[in-house]
Parts: structure tokens; sequence; C-alpha cells
């Protein structure tokens, strides 16, 4: 039976609490955490790149000197690839870089990534994360209490404003919902800071 403490915003333990070994328990895999990464970085580029061809730079209507007599090669163009100032030759155009992953592989991944911080001891439970003003020194003490070091996911089961403003100014840490948590953001932050709620939202949206 997988359990881990829960502790109050002060940094005291406060009890114990189950976790789904099914979520929580499986032996994390590298390989399927690696691609569901590539594919979450590559839906989020833009692909707004673009450069010119020849046919799209403006001039070069004429040829710069006459085809025979002059001992030098022939050219039809100025805004041809191999001139200074010409057109791009197969340069980057806008494209999409989207692609889709098999919901499986996204599962397995998002189970290896919570399994990999609790194997890690880097997984910390909290009876309720609540502010009552958005504070950032009160989020500061908080991170203090629970002895948490490097880079912090807080993460709650719905959208907190106090919470999320009294914690986007500080360097390292990131708090999101449970219904929007990524392999990405698991694997980027050194500690994850859930709560029972969130706990029980995870469980019910990815179980």
């Amino acid at each position: 039976m997988l359990k881990s403490k829960v502790f109050d915003m002060a940094g005291n333990e406060v009890g114990e609490i189950e976790l789904n070994e099914a979520i929580f328990g499986v032996e994390p895999n590298t390989v399927v955490m690696h691609e569901v990464v590539k594919n979450y970085l590559a839906n989020q580029r833009q692909g707004t790149q673009s450069t010119l061809t020849r046919a799209e730079v403006r001039g070069g209507g004429m040829n710069p000197w006459r085809q025979k007599g002059t001992g030098r090669a022939r050219q039809g163009s100025i805004r041809a690839p191999q001139w200074t100032h010409g057109g791009i030759a197969l340069g980057p155009k806008p494209r999409s870089y989207r692609y889709t992953l098999n919901k499986k592989v996204k599962r397995l991944a998002l189970y290896s990534a919570l399994s990999s911080k609790v194997l890690e001891n880097q997984l910390t439970v909290i009876d309720s994360i609540q502010f009552n003003a958005p504070k950032t020194k009160d989020f500061v003490k908080f991170l203090d209490a629970v002895k948490v070091n490097g880079k912090a996911l807080v993460v709650t089961a719905n959208a907190d404003k106090n919470t999320y403003l009294s914690g986007r100014n500080i360097p390292g840490v990131k708090t999101t919902m449970a219904a929007t948590l990524n392999v990405y953001d698991l694997l980027k932050y050194d500690n994850l800071i859930v709560d029972k709620a969130s706990l029980a939202a995870i469980e019910e949206v990815f179980a």
C-alpha cells in the first residue's frame, strides 16, 4: 500500500493519505516521457518563420547583362539565390509542427512522471492550500515551512486567484490546476506540491 505524509501549511505533519498505485506506483518509463515532452514542445511552436524565394524578392526583372559575349556566366536575375540580396533557396515557410500521440502513451508518461516524484521523495501533500490574500511573502513562508528547495510546481484542485498571484513572482515556482497537469511541467520542476483536493482531482481526471 502506497502512502504519503500529509502536512499543513505551517509544515506540521497532520496525517497520512493513501496514493493510487495505478497512478503513483508504476515503474517510470523514460522513453515514453521523452516522447511526450517532445510532442508538447513541438505543439507549442508557432511555425511562423518565413523566408522570401526568388519569386518574392522585389526587383530582378531583367537580366543583369546580355546572354552572350561578355565572358561571364549567364545570369537570368539578380534575385537568384547565388546573388547577394537574392531569394533563399529551400528556406523555411510557415508550417504547423503539431502532431498527436496515442492517448495511452500520454497517460503512461503522466503516470511515470508522477511515480518518479514519489520514488525520488519529491512529492509533498498539503492538507489544504489556501491564501487569504495575494501575498508573495506568505507563499515564500509556506515553501520554507514545508522544506521545499529548488523549483516547485504547486497544484490546486481549482483556479485559485490568491494562490496564483502569491506565487507568480517567485523564480522557479509555478501554480497550476490538477486538470491541466502535464508531463513537461512535472519533469521541469524538482518538487511537486499538491493538496488533498487536487490529489483527488488528479485521480479522478487521470485514473
